[in-house]
């Protein structure tokens, strides 16, 4: 059973998936969309530079009861390194417990035990929806509007600038340009030296329709990323840190479990590409 198959009828029924008074930001100097199309450009482009880097992958994923017992827990390290589509990820280390029988099981390596149980099937689909997707980043583009293809469905708004990590950023906001989509909306930080993204937050741009909720008996309230990005000292930008907590409920599936995930991308190393040519010995006449 893959996890993402849960989601399967609400497209069928419709679609899937501070204290004090803020002041007004300042009219910006760039609009909204002026700055996006600037980021989508760098993202085009940094998709070359980024698929010469090597580096590992750190992902935690947990499941809980609502409010109760953690119910199976994994830890995986990857390597990754670059492919003609993308990225090739080797798993080094895999570790974890589970609870069975009244008590929790550690184990170490593949095949975990229990996978195809309903918290082993989830943590496993997670974990290979994350380890095994093929963009340079080593992230899903699509949980993102950054690229040139994913901005065309969004609107963007100015909220203002800020300070980050010492860094000037603007703050924008964005959801889908059609208000019945049921996608991803949320607000992006962007550098505004480099015009690169240093941090992005993503929720569902609208709840799940009413009777899809009440008569199909599927929920995911909470569902939503975040992800931060870090300036490597070449100046290529990669997201460094990804993050959720949401809680899948499915009545007709007899789920209704507490997820947390998170995943920290680190060691980045350019590869160095070296050719050299033989030359046959010449021969003596």
């Amino acid at each position: 059973m893959r996890i993402w198959s849960l989601f399967a009828p609400l497209a069928l029924a419709g679609g899937l998936i501070a204290q004090g008074i803020p002041s007004e930001p300042a009219p910006p100097t760039l609009t909204a969309d002026v700055i996006m199309a600037r980021v989508a450009a760098n993202q085009d482009r940094g998709e070359a530079l980024r698929k010469q880097f090597v580096y590992r992958q750190h992902i935690h994923i947990v499941t809980h009861k609502p409010g109760g017992r953690l119910m199976r827990e994994e830890t995986a390290d990857y390597d990754v390194t670059p492919a003609p589509d993308g990225t090739e990820k080797k798993l080094t280390l895999l570790t974890g417990r589970n609870w069975h029988k009244g008590k929790y099981e550690a184990f170490s390596g593949e095949p975990a035990p229990d996978q195809d149980s309903m918290d082993g099937d989830m943590v496993k689909d997670f974990r290979e929806d994350l380890a095994n997707d093929k963009s340079k980043d080593g992230l899903g583009k699509d949980l993102f509007p950054l690229t040139s293809d994913e901005q065309k469905n969004y609107a963007f708004q100015w909220l203002g600038e800020e300070v980050q990590d010492g860094r000037k950023v603007y703050h924008i906001g964005f959801r889908p340009k059609d208000k019945g989509d049921m996608t991803w909306a949320g607000e992006a930080y962007i550098d505004e030296a480099e015009f690169e993204p240093v941090r992005v937050f993503t929720k569902m741009s609208r709840r799940i329709p009413f009777l899809v909720r009440t008569l199909l008996g599927t929920d995911v309230p909470g569902l939503g990323f975040n992800v931060a990005y870090h300036r490597q000292e070449d100046g290529v930008w990669f997201p460094a840190t990804f993050g959720t907590e949401f809680r899948i409920r499915a009545f007709f599936f007899f789920i209704n479990r507490e997820i947390s995930i998170s995943l920290e991308n680190s060691g980045f190393e350019r590869t160095h590409v070296k050719s050299t040519v033989k030359i046959p010995p010449m021969e003596n006449h």
